[in-house]
């Protein structure tokens, strides 16, 4: 009948302390950004330079955008 009360003797120091939820969460959360990191580039030997040519063609995106919105495009109408 005691046999299974000496097991019970040392759960006390097999207790793992839960962190708060904040840290919790933060934690989460970093490891959620690693993740979406390797994801984004697996099989990418330099990330740096995809990194700095996918922001080269957003800028260069943009620019068309600014000079076409204000430019006009260079068409004119000649009525006449």
């Amino acid at each position: 009948m005691g046999m299974c009360l000496p097991c019970l003797g040392g759960a006390a120091d097999d207790v793992v302390v839960t962190p708060d939820p904040e840290t919790r969460r933060q934690q989460l959360a970093e490891a959620a950004e690693k993740r979406q990191k390797e994801t984004a580039y697996r099989g990418v030997k330099n990330p740096e330079a995809v990194e700095r040519k996918r922001k080269k063609q957003e800028e260069i995106e943009k620019q068309a955008m600014t000079t076409s919105v204000s430019g006009g495009g260079g068409l004119k109408w000649q009525v006449g």
